[in-house]
Parts: structure tokens; sequence; C-alpha cells
């Protein structure tokens, strides 16, 4: 199993759960949609890496690097 931050551009993934994080950060991910068996699409990377620019029930979402790095996915 990898990250959301791990994955390239143009990938597509489903979301297995959750690193360890606070329970707070988790709740905000949940409410953005990021839910366990949803499919995610990397859309852009910045230069530098970050944020990284994903596609989520239709919506685009950009989420920083660290963020990105809490969110386990399986590459489809």
């Amino acid at each position: 199993m990898s990250t959301l931050g791990t994955l390239q551009v143009g990938a597509k993934a489903k979301i297995t759960g959750f690193t360890e994080t606070g329970t707070a950060y988790r709740r905000k991910l949940l409410t953005m949609g990021l839910t366990p068996g949803c499919e995610i699409a990397v859309l852009r990377v910045a230069p530098m890496g970050d944020p990284v620019e994903i596609r989520v029930r239709g919506s685009q979402l950009s989420l920083r690097k660290e963020e990105a790095a809490g969110v386990l996915v399986e590459e489809l």
C-alpha cells in the first residue's frame, strides 16, 4: 500500500484508509469527500511537489504534501 503523496500525475487509486493522524485532521479529510473506497485521480503536482491536485467525486481538491501523505491508497 502507498500514500496519495507518492502517486504520479495521471495515476488512479482507491482510498483504503488513513495513517495514524489526529482525529480532527481525519475528520477534515472525510468532510472533503476522501472516504475509504472512494476512487481518486491525480491531476497535477506543483513543480516543487506541493500541493497535489486530485479529482474526487467529480470535484477537484488541492492537498498539501503532508495532507496527501496521510491518505493510504491502492493504485488501480
